[in-house]
């Protein structure tokens, strides 16, 4: 992630706040939102939080929720353990929740910080919007995109997202207009 990045979103940022500031990271597959998550963790001293800790578990993906764009994470689960309390600045716990496994981690306990990030797809979905005092979005374009999964995790990996997930994806940054909506936007073309 280029330092340039790091700056534009350090400047975004409050140097004193009376409550945690909370900004959502949200954006393609592969786009490095976790890279860049930690790097500003490292360079601002906020504490991150995942969404992918929160993707549906088994019996909650329902043909019905899946046909809503944003519909494959668990964002009432989400506003409930980790939104509300973050916003009255109260510290909390919350249970990770695996896919490898398809079952919960151990508690993770969080002590709110001056600055908050939620990292991941779907952090910007409209129900949790409100919430947020600054929304960043990370783009990549497709081809790029495609070389990144490829890499990380293989072919039948790739075939995954180019069958399922990227396509969740798109439907949802088309429907809420996220991308447009957001105040920071970053292409990560080139950057690893």
């Amino acid at each position: 992630m280029t330092g340039r990045t790091i700056e534009k979103i350090k400047a975004a940022l409050p140097d004193k706040t009376d409550r945690p500031f909370l900004f959502a990271l949200d954006g393609r597959c592969a786009s490095g939102k976790t890279t860049l998550a930690s790097a500003l963790r490292e360079a601002v001293g906020c504490g991150v939080i995942h969404m992918d800790d929160f993707f549906l578990r088994p019996e909650q993906r329902t043909e019905e929720r899946l046909s809503q764009p944003g519909g494959n994470v668990d964002r009432e689960r989400f506003l409930q353990e980790v939104l509300l309390p973050l916003k009255r600045g109260e510290s909390f716990s919350y249970r990770p929740y695996d896919c490898r496994t398809q079952g919960f981690k151990e508690p993770v306990r969080i002590e709110p910080e001056r600055l908050m990030l939620i990292e991941g797809s779907y952090s910007c979905h409209p129900l949790l919007w409100d919430y947020y005092d600054l929304h960043i979005f990370l783009t990549v374009s497709p081809k790029e995109q495609l070389r990144r999964i490829e890499n990380r995790g293989g072919a039948e990996v790739l075939d995954s997202f180019i069958s399922k997930w990227i396509p969740l994806e798109e439907r949802y940054f088309e429907a809420f207009s996220v991308k447009e909506r957001c105040e920071l936007c970053f292409d990560t073309e080139g950057a690893e």
